[in-house]
């Protein structure tokens, strides 16, 4: 935090006095940890000048473009080296202290611990690249033309878009089966899924790392997403970033460097895999076809139970309220999200600022919908099958396309059909608890899920959160009794208008203070 305070005193855009002050600054810092260190040079582009000179409202004819790159010596310099990589400038106006303050100073505080290890056997080397807010140029400069690009065996990005929050593991080199399983083994308080490398895959998105990838590298790519309304703020200051954010980024980048700066060999390629955090006390992985057996189990199990006394009628039934469910939840965000705002011209910062709200405006329609969609009386075994076939289906279609992103649907299905078949065969006490750690488990994953793709992706498509709901819903029904229906109608009626208050709070609301200076208002 020290060293937080002193990037984030001011604003640092590229080519502005504090930026050169604060290069000097980190170069010192390098240097004091035995690194040799230099800075590589050349101007921006012209399209990029005009830009920064816009928003600095100067006509300079010249803007520097100075990376900074620092080797710490290891026992055998000719083994390819570890990277970490960040970037030391700000967007005008702010003074970074995540975007990208929290990267710079968690990398000063690995190297300051690698330094530490005399015995370690490969270089470990820092990039602190300028540029990254004005079209990634510092990178391209680097991996275009420094030497050291060629000496690197593996690279840590180290990003965020907010002040705080979890920090995930959210991009990986291509063939990440061993660049996965390292990380998965190495790293405390993991958070990271393969999920999210499939979403960002899809989105279109750049960090410094996006320049990097075509090299080879093995790579991984952290960033934190949370407290959305400080990104590119006048008020990311040190203050108010997330010190638990700061140190779960650092401690992760720390262990993931360490084990690779004492390995005699570094990731390979492999086939994709699955892999994610639970909870963020350790991370499970395995191979993606794994999938189709857990499918497989699941549609057995459902398919058993509701086979004793298939009635289909119910099957209908249960077919037609999942599908209701969607289709009724996705409707109702959709609409709620352009009486938001979202039906004209919006000011993205602002969007982000507005995600909490978002999020609770989502909640509500989310449980509305269930209550009335899927609140009534409990299904039989047949409707129950009903119900889930359509996330089945869903579940077979992810493994099909994407595949690493398909365990979000098909280990609920599977852990759903083991409880099944201890229904079908009757074995007593036995069934109700593995309902009840099924559903908790379940529940509680699905909630944080959903809370995580609000925050990703929320100011646009606040739809996303129909998946975690359609899972939650099929986890919760074999527990649910009998519901007075007048109370459930109640219920949705006062959620709905919960969620209509707030999207019209959120549309009527004065624009945040925390929005770029450079944004128009």
């Amino acid at each position: 935090m020290t060293d937080i305070t002193r990037i984030a005193r001011a604003p640092h855009p590229s080519g502005s006095p504090e930026h050169a002050a604060l290069r000097g600054y980190l170069m010192n810092r390098l240097g004091a940890f035995g690194m040799t260190v230099r800075t590589q040079q050349a101007l921006f582009p012209a399209d990029v000048r005009d830009q920064l000179n816009r928003r600095s409202g100067e006509n300079r004819a010249e803007i520097p473009l100075v990376n900074i790159v620092a080797v710490l010596p290891g026992k055998d310099r000719d083994l390819p080296a570890v990277a970490l990589m960040a970037h030391y400038d700000s967007v005008w106006g702010s003074p970074a202290a995540a975007d990208d303050g929290a990267g710079v100073a968690s990398i000063l505080e690995t190297v300051r611990a690698l330094a530490q290890d005399r015995e370690r056997r490969r270089d470990v080397m820092v990039i602190l690249t300028d540029g990254e807010e004005a079209n990634l140029n510092g990178a391209r400069l680097f991996f275009g033309q420094a030497p050291e690009a060629r000496q690197i065996g593996a690279i840590i990005n180290l990003e965020t878009r907010g002040g705080g929050g979890k920090a995930n593991l959210f991009q990986t080199s291509a063939m990440n089966g061993d660049v996965a399983r390292l990380w998965a083994s190495s790293v405390p308080h993991p958070a990271g899924t393969s999920l999210a490398t499939f979403i960002y895959s899809v989105l279109p998105n750049d960090t410094d790392l996006t320049v990097a990838l075509p090299h080879g590298y093995p790579a991984w790519n952290f960033a934190f997403i949370g407290r959305p309304a400080f990104y590119h703020s006048p008020l990311a200051t040190a203050a108010n970033l997330d010190q638990g954010s700061l140190q779960q980024m650092g401690e992760q980048a720390l262990e993931l460097a360490r084990a690779m700066a004492n390995a005699p060999e570094l990731p390979g390629k492999s086939p994709d895999i699955v892999f994610f955090d639970v909870f963020g006390l350790f991370a499970v992985h395995y191979a993606a076809w794994w999938g189709w057996v857990m499918l497989a189990v699941g549609f057995a199990g459902y398919a058993v139970h509701a086979l004793r006394r298939f009635e289909g009628r119910a099957f209908v039934g249960g077919l037609g309220r999942m599908l209701g469910l969607v289709i009724v939840t996705g409707a109702a965000l959709y609409l709620l999200n352009l009486l938001s705002g979202a039906d004209g011209p919006v000011n993205y910062y602002d969007r982000l600022a507005a995600i909490p709200r978002l999020q609770i405006m989502t909640f509500c329609t989310s449980l509305a919908a269930a209550l009335l969609v899927a609140g009534r009386k409990p299904d039989r075994p047949a409707g129950e099958a009903g119900l889930v076939l359509p996330l089945w289906l869903a579940g077979a279609a992810f493994q099909i396309f994407a595949p690493t992103a398909a365990y979000v649907l098909t280990i609920p299905l599977l852990l759903g059909g083991v409880v099944a078949l201890l229904r079908a065969f009757e074995f007593g006490s036995v069934v109700r608890t593995a309902e009840m750690i099924v559903a908790g488990v379940v529940t509680g994953y699905m909630l944080m899920l959903g809370y995580l793709l609000m925050q990703a992706v929320g100011p646009t498509m606040p739809m996303v959160a129909v998946l975690p709901l359609a899972v939650t819903v099929c986890a919760l029904v074999p527990l649910r009794g009998p519901v007075s229906l007048r109370g459930s109608q109640v219920l949705t009626v006062l959620l709905l208008l919960a969620a209509v208050g707030v999207a019209l709070w959120v549309r009527l609301d004065a624009p945040a203070l925390s929005i770029a200076v450079y944004a128009p208002r």
